[in-house]
């Protein structure tokens, strides 16, 4: 069984729902089509109905729950919970009603902090930090998270890499230039979410241009800095470093770049010192290996809520879906 087909069969095992707020979205609906016939979980679309109906006329999506902000039933508590939430900073009845009714965003999110969703995924055509930012204003961070940051789960057909070619790519769309006590917190999450997702021991390589002190500068000071923390912090997991790319994945080239530890060569978590390197490595690996990348996957969110690339197809948000209501659980 592949790594999304056995994703989906956990979904299934415990039925979540998932709100889809970009519901103007062909993809969307197209998606939704395909999660409610395959019975990976319950779909929430948020829009006019009839207007959603026209766009998905080529598409069964009658068994999804649409939200219409205009009727919502249950749109003052809504409201006033908003203002509950974010009084603080300005808001106001008034300015939460109007944010609620117009921004499909927020008012998803609030289906997942009001417990009507157990999770959220947009970004087919919004910009990732339009998603995450009312995540971060209403739903906040995971309790002992110190970070938010994301990852991509990534699996390499034919690959006797990483665990059976599967691999959590991470930060690789969100934390722009992460300091060493920020590398070492995603290290740690990305850990956890590789054991909670593919169900195997996590084993992480910190990425550097240096493999235990081949190479000297600043960048990979910060790499080596980041691993001991991490090492500090999480003592549950295998991490080490700083290794180049090919001394964490391949054997041989661990063996003899970092003879004798037990990381090298065998890392199915890359923990990328910046964006840059994770964001580039994670669409050369898909187009080149013709990989799966089910991403960007946001952790150290209190309940789940996921970002899409806006060139993401209606089948990678199934998977993003299914791996969204796996969360959940």
């Amino acid at each position: 069984m592949s790594f999304i087909e056995a994703i989906k069969d956990r979904a299934r095992q415990s039925r979540k729902t998932i709100v889809l707020p970009e519901s103007m979205e062909i993809r969307t609906l197209e998606a939704t089509a395909q999660i409610l016939s395959e019975d990976i979980c319950d779909v929430i679309l948020i829009g006019d109905k009839d207007e959603i109906t026209n766009i998905g006329m080529n598409f069964d999506i009658s068994r999804a729950t649409i939200v219409d902000p205009n009727s919502f039933e249950q749109m003052d508590a809504y409201v006033a919970k908003l203002v509950e939430l974010r009084e603080k900073k300005g808001m106001t009845l008034e300015k939460a009603g109007e944010i609620l009714k117009t921004d499909a965003l927020y008012l998803g999110v609030m289906m997942v902090k009001m417990g009507l969703a157990d999770g959220m995924v947009a970004g087919a055509v919004n910009s990732t930090a339009n998603v995450l930012r009312p995540s971060l204003q209403i739903l906040k961070t995971a309790p002992n998270t110190k970070l938010v940051s994301s990852f991509f789960v990534m699996v390499v057909p034919n690959c006797e890499f990483g665990h059976q070619g599967i691999f959590v790519y991470s930060d690789c769309g969100l934390v722009q230039n992460p300091n060493a006590e920020e590398l070492a917190a995603i290290a740690g999450s990305s850990a956890k979410s590789f054991k909670s997702l593919v169900g195997a021991e996590p084993i992480v390589g910190m990425l550097s241009h240096s493999t235990k002190g081949s190479a000297t500068h600043p960048d990979v000071d910060k790499v080596v800095e980041a691993t001991k923390i991490a090492k500090s912090l999480y003592p549950e997991y295998k991490i080490d470093g700083e290794f180049q790319s090919d001394a964490a994945i391949v054997p041989s080239i661990g063996a003899a770049k970092a003879p004798g530890n037990e990381i090298a060569g065998h890392a199915n978590v890359l923990v990328f010192p910046d964006l840059d390197a994770g964001n580039i490595c994670y669409k050369l690996t898909e187009r080149l290996a013709k990989a799966d990348a089910y991403g960007p996957i946001t952790q150290g969110i209190a309940k789940p809520v996921n970002d899409l690339s806006r060139g993401c197809t209606a089948e990678d948000i199934v998977g993003v879906v299914a791996i969204t209501a796996v969360q959940a659980q």
